[in-house]
């Protein structure tokens, strides 16, 4: 039940929309490097990290790949405190 009645498999469709995301972050941190004229990482950079990193997980437990469920799985805790750290520091300077 993975397919739709004209052949169009979802998890293709899910697992490219992953790399979409994923690889936006990309995009997202290079303009605001540009515009800042330093290498910065925007919050939108994790924010993209996070769904891109998700959508991928899932795709690779449908695929049981469980070298691209390890790699997908790390690195999602890495986004997630590097997140983490984002929001702790904007409201340690709200406190201020």
């Amino acid at each position: 039940m993975d397919k739709l009645i004209i052949g169009i498999d979802y998890w293709l469709i899910i697992g490219f929309i992953g790399q979409a995301l994923f690889s936006a972050r990309f995009i997202v941190q290079w303009l605001k490097s540009e515009k800042e004229k330093k290498s910065v990482f925007p919050v939108a950079f994790w924010y993209f990290s996070i769904a891109g990193g998700v959508t991928l997980l899932a795709y690779a437990i449908h695929r049981k790949d469980p070298v691209f469920i390890v790699g997908q799985a790390t690195g999602l805790f890495i986004y997630f405190r590097n997140l983490y750290f984002v929001i702790y520091e904007r409201k340690s300077l709200n406190a201020e």
